[in-house]
Order: C-alpha cells, then structure tokens, then sequence
C-alpha cells in the first residue's frame, strides 16, 4: 500500500488544506507542505493544525517557506532562493502522509520544473480537491488529462462547495474517477464538522489498485 496521498487542486483557494484536514482525519494521517507561499496570514500548516487539534509531531516541516502569497517560482525569486526537485523526498512516517501541493499541477516551481513535476518526484497517488459551481468539469479534466499524460496515479477527487449532482456526475463519468468525499460549505468549519462528513468510499479504498 501507498504511504499516502499527494493533495493537488484544480486552482488555487479550491479548499485544498480544508480537504487535506479531511484527509489526515479520517486517514489518522502526518501532514507535510513542501512548499508554503505566502506567511503573513499565516501557514497552511497551522491552519490544518488549528482545524485537526492534533500535536505538532504530526506536522513536518516545510521544506520551504516563502514570504510573498505567489507562485513558488515569483516568492522563491523574491527570497533569493532557487526551489530544484533534488531539494526533495518522501519523509518516511508510521502514519498515511498527507502532503499538500501549492496551487495547481502546473504552477511553476522554477524556469523548467512545475508543481506535477514534484509530484512524479514524490511517487504518491494524487488526490484531487475541485469545486462544485460552474467551470469545474473543465478544470477538473484539464488536471486528470495532464495528470494521467504525465503518468501519474489519480487515488479520486474530492469536491468541495455546494452540492452539485450535475457536475458530480459529469467528473465521475468524463473522467473516469471516483468521488472519494464531497465537502460542503460549512458556516462553523471544525473537526467535528469534518469528522462527520463520511466519505463517498471507505478510506482504505482510497488508494489505487495496482
């Protein structure tokens, strides 16, 4: 079996760390962004910390914090540092890993190298985070078509936002991948309110057959 999951999204602000909290609730997971853009309002590892209460021990570290809220390439630039892929690997760790990627698979991490190229790096199936209002079809099949050219697993998306059957549907069927949990908008967002949201497939269905 996998040691987790890579979570990718169809955009940026798709719900990616809320779906990633979801994940390391309901996988019992570790947690780890390789790269955090953006620190003034805070990290996305807080942010999933403060949401799952569970201990710093399953937090690693960022490989990379960067202080402007952009691209990894533009806020890596600005901080005078170069993101290469060789500056990664897969922690190793007792528990599922849930590893958060920064926007979309092809925001740039430098002047030849993209977010699905850290990806391919990393060897984990991917899960996808796509919102449910008008666009998603075309954005979520745009990811899975670059995705599967590259060769990569897709585990499912998870959608996030009001529920939409239409669309649903559409993803699951022009796609060809399961919806693992659907996430809606949530006026109080706590783990309570995640923990109650079962997913669309029990959690050790998650990962690819071979």
């Amino acid at each position: 079996m996998a040691e987790g999951f890579f979570i990718t999204g169809t955009d940026t602000d798709v719900g990616k760390s809320v779906a990633s909290a979801y994940a390391q609730l309901h996988l019992d997971g570790n947690y780890w962004k390789p790269i955090q853009s953006g620190l003034e309002d805070g990290t996305d590892t807080q942010f999933v910390k403060r949401l799952t209460s569970f201990d710093d021990g399953r937090f690693l570290p960022s490989r990379f914090e960067l202080n402007a809220p952009l691209s990894p390439h533009a806020a890596a630039k600005l901080d005078g540092v170069r993101i290469e892929l060789s500056d990664f690997s897969l922690p190793s760790c007792t528990q599922p890993l849930i590893v958060e990627g920064a926007g979309g698979v092809m925001v740039p991490l430098n002047d030849r190298s993209f977010m699905i190229d850290l990806m391919a790096t990393l060897k984990l199936p991917t899960i996808i985070v796509a919102r449910t209002a008008l666009g998603t079809i075309n954005h979520t099949l745009l990811t899975i078509s670059v995705m599967r050219l590259a060769g990569l697993s897709i585990a499912g998306v998870i959608l996030n936002g009001e529920p939409n059957e239409g669309n649903k549907e559409a993803i699951m069927q022009y796609g060809n991948v399961k919806i693992l949990a659907e996430i809606p908008h949530l006026s109080d967002l706590s783990k309570d309110h995640l923990l109650s949201l079962s997913p669309n497939h029990p959690v050790s269905e998650w990962w690819p057959s071979a």
